[in-house]
């Protein structure tokens, strides 16, 4: 059952709610990226959704390419997982003590993901990647930390860090409220580059706990690893004994049944997981190498813990959506979408004589506006923001629902139809030759 809008007719507008939003929530937002300060404009509220489209308040009806930033990969309200939510709140919605969903769940993961040899559940892809850190760090005894320029871990203390003035430096706090003490233990990189990573753990090699990043990068835009990247983080890792950490809250079970890291041929130690993995509840995982997460209480000294941990009705949403994948063997027909994306992007891009970059690897993509491949953040910096600016509102003007950020990914689900490809295209087209 739906349920109701306030009845005040004036309250029932996108700009009405928003101006009210703002005396509610800081920005009127709960997370940043919705207040659409990087492209402008009043941001809309969603009624409804199902499958590949989203209703606003407003009335419009949109194609949808940001599918809940990554969990949406059966489409809105499927069936099958509005099914298994609701046959599990009539159980009860939370317990605080384990049940068997739970076990159903990691079964599954485990068998999808080789890498994985115990788990933990938690309640969201931030706090899955600052557990894996501290996890990491009372494994090891060790402190230091090295991330990758433009990628991103949730909002963890640690891992709110840019780099200092060149690869070898300290990190400094991205945030107001980082402590700088906490952020020097953090090392930040570029990504891609072979150099700064062979200085790196030639410098510190003794000292860092890990290494923690995003396979496929998709927090500044989307791009890609060059060949062997990977590979030599692998090798300098085990030389150094330092836990390898995958990000793969956005790529896993994504990607590939196994995600990022099936793709790309890497074995972590660790990985992170979200989105996906709760069928679109609030949700979060963690887990690799056994004796890595036997230090973790009550067994070890490394303490986590949490209140809604396991939740029945995520863990029977996460089921339902896994289930639904295998049914369906969903990754073929999403690397074909996303290959008739690419090519008709691409297409109208030249037509129009507009230099784009799009970016892609299965069902996720990126578009970014400048003529120079981008294979890290400083790449990805070249981009044209104002430019992908009227893009985003020319597109959202057409009906399409593109991420409002020129550096957040874009994200396919088997609900798109080749007919909603080619109407994205056709706007596409319209849009890139008034640029």
């Amino acid at each position: 059952m739906d349920l109701p809008l306030p009845t005040d007719s004036t309250r029932t507008t996108s700009a009405a709610l928003f101006r009210e939003a703002l005396d509610h929530f800081p920005g009127g937002v709960n997370s940043p990226v919705r207040a659409f300060r990087a492209v402008g404009g009043t941001p809309f509220f969603v009624d409804s959704a199902s499958g590949a489209r989203l209703r606003t308040v407003d009335g419009a009806e949109l194609i949808d390419y940001v599918g809940t930033w990554g969990p949406a990969i059966l489409g809105h309200a499927h069936p099958a997982i509005i099914g298994a939510v609701q046959a599990a709140a009539g159980r009860g919605t939370s317990f605080g003590v384990s049940n068997p969903l739970e076990i159903e769940l990691a079964r599954r993961v485990k068998a999808w993901v080789p890498s994985i040899q115990k788990l933990r559940f938690c309640n969201s892809g931030t706090e899955a990647c600052m557990s894996a850190l501290r996890l990491a760090r009372g494994f090891t005894g060790r402190d230091g930390v090295v991330k990758f320029d433009g990628c991103y871990h949730g909002h963890g203390d640690s891992l709110l860090v840019k780099a200092g003035s060149g690869p070898l430096t300290l990190g400094q706090p991205d945030s107001a409220g980082v402590p700088a003490d906490l952020a020097r233990h953090t090392r930040v990189l570029p990504f891609n580059d072979f150099e700064a990573l062979e200085h790196a753990f030639s410098a510190w090699g003794s000292e860092l706990a890990c290494v923690i990043l995003e396979l496929v990068p998709a927090n500044a835009g989307l791009y890609l690893p060059r060949p062997g990247f990977l590979e030599r983080l692998r090798t300098l890792c085990t030389h150094h004994g330092v836990v390898l950490i995958a990000d793969e809250v956005m790529t896993g079970f994504r990607l590939a049944r196994g995600g990022a890291q099936e793709v790309l041929g890497l074995t972590p130690d660790l990985s992170c997981f979200g989105k996906i993995i709760g069928g679109g509840l609030p949700v979060g995982a963690f887990g690799g190498r056994g004796d890595i997460m036997d230090r973790l209480a009550p067994l070890g000294p490394v303490y986590q813990a949490g209140t809604l941990s396991g939740n029945p009705l995520a863990m029977a949403a996460g089921i339902a959506a896994l289930d639904e994948l295998a049914r369906v063997d969903a990754y073929p027909r999403l690397e074909a979408l996303g290959r008739l994306l690419e090519e008709g992007m691409g297409e109208a891009a030249r037509s129009a004589g507009v230099a784009v970059q799009f970016r892609r690897i299965g069902s996720m993509f990126c578009a970014y506006f400048t003529d120079r491949p981008v294979w890290n953040l400083s790449d990805a910096l070249t981009s044209d923001r104002s430019r992908f600016a009227r893009f985003f509102h020319g597109m959202l003007e057409r009906g399409v629902y593109l991420a409002p950020s020129q550096f957040e990914a874009g994200f396919l689900s088997t609900a798109h139809t080749e007919e909603d490809l080619r109407a994205t295209v056709a706007a596409a087209a319209k849009v890139f030759r008034v640029l």
